[in-house]
């Protein structure tokens, strides 16, 4: 679920003129685990960018943990900590996802329809390198025709909540985003 994503450099001067910022980050449009990714994170003294490595490597698990589900992350142990207290918003142009079609996969970007960037929500862990996980979370319709999960999306009304409310209090945000927030198209 969401191995990869599109961080095209035009959302740069977006999220500046949002945040009030300076924010940049290389463009790529094949970002893969493993990788930096810049985030943005809220401390008390506002708005920064952090750039983290995606995933997480546990003693647990033999692969690089990427994603966490919405249901759970308030709960396991591994991301309880960090969902509390260092959740970060992804800014990106968008995400890939791969589908069986016949005898070959075929490739689908997801972005905003309004061609706006997109927040993905994560949390980070404190490390030499910072490292991030994102969110899942059960699919909309249109999003369930290619994968049986999508990104927790924070919507730009959200953003204020996603930073500053009680954990308890999230729920309603660690859902999908109306079907509508998203264009799907053939890469």
């Amino acid at each position: 679920m969401c191995g990869r994503l599109d961080i095209n450099r035009s959302i740069c001067q977006v999220v500046t003129d949002t945040f009030g910022i300076t924010f940049s980050t290389p463009e790529n449009n094949n970002l893969c685990p493993s990788q930096t990714v810049s985030t943005l994170i809220k401390p008390p003294t506002g708005f920064q960018q952090l750039d983290t490595q995606w995933g997480i490597k546990t003693s647990w698990s033999k692969n690089l943990l990427i994603n966490a589900q919405a249901e759970t992350v308030s709960t396991k142990k591994t991301f309880q900590q960090s969902f509390a207290t260092r959740r970060c918003l992804v800014p990106c142009s968008g995400w890939y996802e791969w589908k069986e079609e016949g005898s070959k996969k075929v490739k689908y970007k997801f972005t905003n329809t309004d061609n706006e960037p997109l927040y993905m929500a994560g949390i980070w862990f404190e490390s030499d390198m910072h490292q991030l996980v994102t969110l899942t979370t059960a699919p909309n319709p249109k999003c369930a025709t290619y994968h049986k999960r999508m990104p927790v999306l924070i919507l730009p009304e959200n953003i204020d909540s996603w930073f500053n409310v009680n954990v308890d209090e999230l729920s309603p945000l660690l859902t999908a985003v109306d079907e509508n927030v998203l264009n799907i198209s053939s890469s």
